[in-house]
C-alpha cells in the first residue's frame, strides 16, 4: 500500500486548529462564526486537493492519489466534529448513551477516494438516537455538503447494522469494508466483532455467489465484454469493481485485510498478488485521470478524452500504432490481466469450500474424479494430471483446450492458472509441431462452435503465444466510432457468429448465407480465412493485403493444402469487396454485376465470401446488421451467382421481380385491397424497386402511396422507429424534381436528425418514394413526437421555399457531438465513369457532421447533376457515400474538366468544418 508522504502538506491538522481556537475565542454570532468555519474549511480543502492534484501530475501514482485523497477527507471530517463537539454543542456532562462513533465504509472505508467519489459515512450510536445525535449530524453533514462533497450516509446502531447486513447484500458489502474514522473506539469494535461473529460466519457460501452474481448482472448491463471500445473503469468487465469483487470476497473467506496478505499467508502466489497491485494502479491511474480531465465523477473511458489521457500518461505514436490505441491496448490487457485473477479466486472459493462438503451449493462440483484424454475430469471440469504436467508437456496446453471442446466441459481455474504460469514453454517447437497444429485446425473448424474454445485460449494468452500473428491484434483497438470491438474479440464473435449461419441459427435474419453455408466444398477454408481476416489490423497499410501474405505463410504450418492455402489468402485479400460492391455500387447497373464476377470467378468463391461477409458485419457491432444490409448483399449474391451459371440473369431477374410482385399481390389481397387497386400500385415500381425490399417494406410503402394518391396530399412522411437498430426510418413521399434529395436532407440536418442511411426510389408516376434513417445527436432513435412533428413541417416548408436552409444551416454547423471532433477523416472525393456504363460515379469519403449530405447535394444541384441513385453509408463518424449521376442532358459525365470541377467543388463542400490529418486512415 502506498505511504503518504508529506502529510503537512496536504493538510496541517495543528494549523487548522490553532485557527479554529482563534475563531471560536471570537465574540461572533454562530451564523457568523459557522460562515467563517466553512470558509476556513473550504480553503483547507482546496489547498489539500491542490497539493495532491499538484503530485498526481509529478507521479502519475492513482494509487496513491486516492490514500491522500482518503487522508485529507479523513482530517477533514475529524476536525469538524471536534469543532462541533467542543464549540457549537459544549460537552457538559454527557452520558454513556451519548456516544457516537464515525465509521467510513464503502470505498471510504478501504482508504480509497478518486478526486470526485462519494464520501460514505456511518454514524454509529449506542442504540438509540439522541437530541445530541441530532444535533452533531446534522451539523457534520451540512458542513460536508456545503463543502461540496457527496455524501451517503446512514446512522445506525450496532444492532441496525447487524440486521441490515443480513438483510441486504450492499449494507454487508459496505461494512465488510468499514474502518474506524472517528469517536468511540469500544463502540466501533463492538460493531467489528459482531459482524465477524453474526454475519461473517454465517453465509461465507451466500455471501459469495451473490457477489458473483451481481458481478455477472452488472457485466451484461455494461455490454458484457471487457473488449467494448469505450469501457467503464470503475463499473465495466475488467475494471476496479471486479477487483473489488474479488477483495471481497477473499475478505470475507480469510479475513485478510488486503490481497497482499493471501499471499503471505501462501493462499496465493506473490506473482498473482503482484498481478492485482499493478492492475489496481493502473486502473486508478486512469480514473483519477478521468475525474481531474472532466471535472466530474466520470468513469467512462469515451473516445473524446483518450487521446488526452493518453498522452498524460506518456503514450506517444510508433510506427504503425497511435499513441491513443497503445494506451488503450495495454488498458485492455490489464482488463484481460483481472479476468485471469477472477478465475483464480474462483479456484480459492472452490478448494476452500471442496474442504466443507456440508456447504450443498459447492456439493455438485466435487464428483469421482475420472481419467479424460490425459486429464483429471471432476465436476465437469478438466484439470492437470499432475502440477507438472505443463512444464514437461507444453503440447498438453493445446490439447487441454481440445478435449473441452470435444467433450463438452469446462476447464478448471486452477489448469488455466498453471498454463498462465507456463506460456513461456509455447515456443517455436511447440509452434510447428504438426499435432499441435491438427488440433488447434479441429478446434478451429469443429461442429461445436469454435468461438468457445479460441476465446478461452485467448483468454488464457495461449491463442497469442501460438500464433503470433494473432498474439499482435488481442487487445488490439479499432480507433473509430464504427468498431464496437477490439480485433481479437470482432474476430472471435465473428468465428462464433459464422458457426451459428451453419447450425441454423440466424437463418431469419441472414438466409442467403444461412442456405449457401451448406453447399461449400471448402469450409476448412472458410473458417480458416475468418480466423485470419483481420489479422493483419494495426500494421500500417493495406490489412487486407498484408492479412493474405500472412495467410499464405500460416496456411502450410497449420497443415492446409495448396488450394486451401490459397483460397484463404484470396478470401482475407478480398474480404471487403462484397460490402463495397453491394453498399456502395448500384446493382441494378449491369456493369457492376459484370465487375465483381470478373473478381470472384467461381461460385465456391462466392459462396465463401457472402458467409464471411456476413459473418465480419455482424461481429462488428449489435446494431450494424440489419435487414436491408442483408437483402443488398442477397441481391449481388443472386445476381452474381446467375451470371457465373449461364448468364441468364435478365430472365432470372424478372423471374425475382415477379415472385416480389407475387407476394406482394398475395399480402395486399389478405389486408382486402381490391384487385384493381393492387394491380395499379404494382405497375409503380420500377424493376429494381421490387428487388431490392421485403415484402413487409412494400406492404407499408403500398398503403402510403395509396392513402397519399386518395388525398391528393402533395407530400407524405411517415415515419417508423426501429428499436432493435436504434434508427428512425422516414419514408417521404412527393413529387421528384431536382435538388429533391439536397432538401430533405437539410430539412433533416435542420431539425436535429442525423441521417446514417438513405434510398432514393422514384416510382413510374413520377414521384419520388426516399426512404432515410436517421438517428439524434447521441444516436439514438429520432422518436420524440415533438421532434418528428417538426421534422415533417420543416420538410414541408422546405419544399414549398417558405424556409431558407442556408440560413438555417449555418446557425447549427458546430454542433457535431464532442466525441466525433476526436477523428481526423482525411476527405477524399473519387469521380470514376469504369464503374457504370450509363452512370458517373462519385464516390465521398470524410467526416460525419450535421448537414454534409445537404451541402454535397446541394454543391451536385448547382454543378447540374441529376441524381439517379443514393448509396448512404455511415461508418460511425466516418461517412462513405457514394452517387450515380448524369448531367443534365441525362449522360455520362466526360468532360475532364467539367470532371474535375466536380472534384474541386465537392471536395471544397466536404472540407468545411472538416479539418484533415496528414495521416492517412485504415479501411474499414
Amino acid at each position: 500500500m502506498p505511504r503518504i508522504t508529506s502529510q503537512r502538506a496536504i493538510i496541517n491538522r495543528r494549523s487548522v486548529l490553532a485557527r479554529l481556537g482563534a475563531l471560536a475565542l471570537d465574540d461572533l454570532p454562530r451564523n457568523r462564526r459557522r460562515s467563517r468555519v466553512l470558509d476556513l474549511f473550504k480553503q483547507v480543502l482546496a489547498e489539500g486537493r491542490a497539493e495532491i492534484r499538484r503530485r498526481f501530475d509529478q507521479s502519475g501514482d492513482g494509487s496513491l492519489t486516492v490514500r491522500e485523497s482518503c487522508f485529507l477527507i479523513d482530517q477533514l471530517v475529524r476536525l469538524i466534529h471536534d469543532f462541533a463537539a467542543e464549540n457549537e454543542f459544549p460537552p457538559g456532562v454527557r452520558t454513556l448513551g451519548e456516544t457516537m462513533t464515525l465509521v467510513a465504509v464503502g470505498g471510504y472505508g478501504r482508504g480509497e477516494l478518486a478526486p470526485h467519489s462519494d464520501v460514505d459515512l456511518l454514524f454509529l450510536l449506542p442504540y438509540k438516537r439522541t437530541p445530541y445525535h441530532e444535533q452533531m449530524v446534522e451539523f457534520i453533514l451540512y458542513m460536508l455538503w456545503d463543502l461540496g462533497l457527496k455524501v451517503g450516509q446512514s446512522t445506525r446502531s450496532a444492532e441496525e447494522c447487524i440486521r441490515g447486513a443480513k438483510e441486504d447484500l450492499t449494507v454487508r458489502t459496505a461494512l465488510l469494508e468499514m474502518r474506524w474514522l472517528w469517536g468511540d473506539q469500544d463502540l466501533f469494535a463492538e460493531l467489528q466483532n459482531r459482524y465477524r461473529a453474526e454475519v461473517m460466519s454465517n453465509s461465507g457460501v451466500e455471501f459469495i455467489e451473490s457477489k458473483l452474481t451481481e458481478r455477472d448482472t452488472r457485466h451484461a448491463q455494461m455490454g458484457d465484454s471487457r473488449y467494448v471500445l469505450e469501457p467503464n473503469v470503475k463499473e465495466g468487465k475488467g475494471g476496479l469493481r471486479d477487483l473489488h469483487t474479488l477483495f471481497w470476497i477473499a475478505r470475507d473467506m480469510y479475513g485478510v485485510a488486503g490481497i497482499d496478505e493471501l499471499a503471505e499467508a501462501g493462499i496465493i502466489s506473490a506473482q498473482a498478488a503482484s498481478h492485482f497491485a499493478k492492475d489496481q494502479a493502473f486502473l486508478w491511474t486512469v480514473r483519477c485521470h478521468l475525474h481531474y480531465l472532466t471535472d466530474r465523477p466520470e468513469d467512462r473511458l469515451t473516445f473524446d478524452v483518450q487521446p488526452e489521457i493518453a498522452q498524460r500518461m506518456q503514450y506517444v505514436d510508433r510506427a504503425g500504432s497511435r499513441g491513443v490505441e497503445r494506451f488503450m491496448k495495454h488498458y485492455f490487457l490489464i482488463a484481460k490481466d483481472v479476468g485471469d485473477l477472477t478465475r483464480l479466486v474462483c479456484a480459492l472459493v472452490e478448494e476452500r469450500h471442496r474442504r466443507k462438503p456440508r456447504r450443498l451449493p459447492f456439493r455438485r462440483l466435487f464428483s469421482r474424479r475420472t481419467m479424460l484424454d490425459g486429464f483429471v475430469q471432476e465436476g465437469g471440469r478438466l484439470d492437470v494430471a499432475a502440477p507438472d504436467q505443463f512444464e514437461t508437456d507444453p503440447g498438453a496446453m493445446i490439447r487441454l483446450f481440445h478435449a473441452a471442446l470435444e467433450n463438452d466441459v469446462d476447464i478448471h481455474p486452477r489448469a488455466l492458472e498453471l498454463i498462465h504460469r507456463n506460456l513461456k514453454r509455447i515456443g517455436s517447437t511447440l509452434r510447428f509441431d504438426p499435432n499441435a497444429n491438427r488440433l488447434f485446425v479441429e478446434m478451429l473448424t469443429s461442429r461445436k462452435n469454435p468461438e468457445v474454445a479460441l476465446r478461452h485460449m485467448n483468454e488464457a494468452g495461449v491463442l497469442g503465444r501460438f500464433l503470433p500473428d494473432f498474439g499482435r491484434v488481442v487487445a488490439q483497438m479499432q480507433y473509430d466510432m464504427y468498431h464496437v470491438f477490439t480485433v481479437d474479440e470482432h474476430t472471435l464473435q465473428a468465428l462464433g457468429i459464422l458457426h451459428s449461419i451453419e447450425s441454423g441459427d440466424l437463418a431469419e435474419e441472414a438466409p442467403a448465407a444461412s442456405e449457401v453455408i451448406h453447399q461449400i466444398s471448402s469450409r476448412k477454408a472458410l473458417y480458416v480465412a475468418t480466423f485470419l481476416h483481420d489479422i493483419a489490423k494495426g500494421r500500417g497499410g493495406d490489412h487486407s493485403q498484408i492479412g493474405a501474405d500472412v495467410a499464405l505463410k500460416l496456411g502450410p504450418r497449420l497443415g492446409l493444402t495448396d488450394e486451401e492455402t490459397e483460397t484463404v489468402s484470396w478470401l482475407v485479400r478480398h474480404h471487403l469487396a462484397f460490402t463495397r460492391v453491394a453498399f456502395k455500387r448500384d446493382i441494378d447497373d449491369s456493369k457492376t454485376i459484370q465487375d465483381f464476377v470478373a473478381l470472384v470467378q467461381s461460385p465456391e468463391r462466392l459462396r465463401l465470401l457472402l458467409c464471411l461477409t456476413v459473418a465480419d458485419i455482424r461481429a462488428v457491432g449489435p446494431t450494424v446488421w440489419n435487414a436491408w444490409k442483408a437483402g443488398l448483399l442477397r441481391e449481388l449474391y443472386q445476381r452474381t451467382l446467375e451470371v457465373m451459371t449461364g448468364g441468364l440473369a435478365g430472365l432470372a431477374h424478372s423471374t425475382r421481380v415477379k415472385a416480389a410482385q407475387d407476394a406482394l399481390r398475395v399480402e395486399l389481397l389478405r389486408q382486402g385491397w381490391p384487385l384493381t387497386d393492387i394491380e395499379t400500385h404494382l405497375a409503380r415500381g420500377y424493376p429494381g424497386y421490387w428487388t431490392g425490399c421485403d415484402t413487409a417494406t412494400q406492404s407499408r410503402h403500398a398503403h402510403l402511396v395509396r392513402a397519399a394518391e386518395d388525398s391528393g396530399a402533395p407530400l407524405t412522411v411517415e415515419p417508423r422507429v426501429d428499436a432493435q437498430r436504434a434508427v428512425t426510418e422516414m419514408v417521404v413521399y412527393t413529387g421528384d424534381h431536382p435538388g429533391l434529395f439536397s432538401q430533405i436532407a437539410g430539412a433533416m440536418a435542420v431539425s436535429g436528425a442525423n441521417i446514417v442511411d438513405a434510398k432514393i426510389i422514384t416510382l413510374t408516376n413520377g414521384m419520388a418514394l426516399d426512404t432515410f434513417f436517421v438517428q439524434d445527436s447521441e444516436g439514438a432513435p429520432f422518436d420524440s413526437p415533438a421532434k418528428l412533428n417538426r421534422l415533417a413541417n420543416t420538410i414541408e416548408q422546405v419544399l414549398s421555399g417558405r424556409l431558407r436552409l442556408a440560413q438555417e444551416l449555418a446557425s447549427r454547423k458546430g454542433n457535431l457531438p464532442s466525441r466525433a471532433h476526436v477523428f481526423k477523416v482525411p476527405p477524399r472525393v473519387l469521380v470514376d465513369n469504369k464503374p457504370s456504363r450509363s452512370h458517373t460515379v462519385i464516390e465521398i469519403n470524410g467526416r460525419d457532421r450535421p448537414g454534409l449530405l445537404y451541402d454535397i447535394t446541394s454543391a451536385m444541384t448547382q454543378l447540374g447533376l441529376q441524381i439517379s441513385s443514393a448509396h448512404i453509408s455511415t461508418y460511425g463518424e466516418r461517412v462513405v457515400d457514394v452517387f450515380y449521376v448524369k448531367d443534365v442532358f441525362g449522360h455520362k459525365v466526360e468532360h475532364e474538366r467539367k470532371l474535375e470541377r466536380i472534384r474541386v467543388t465537392l471536395l471544397a463542400a466536404l472540407k468545411e468544418q472538416n479539418s484533415t490529418d496528414p495521416k492517412t486512415r485504415a479501411a474499414e
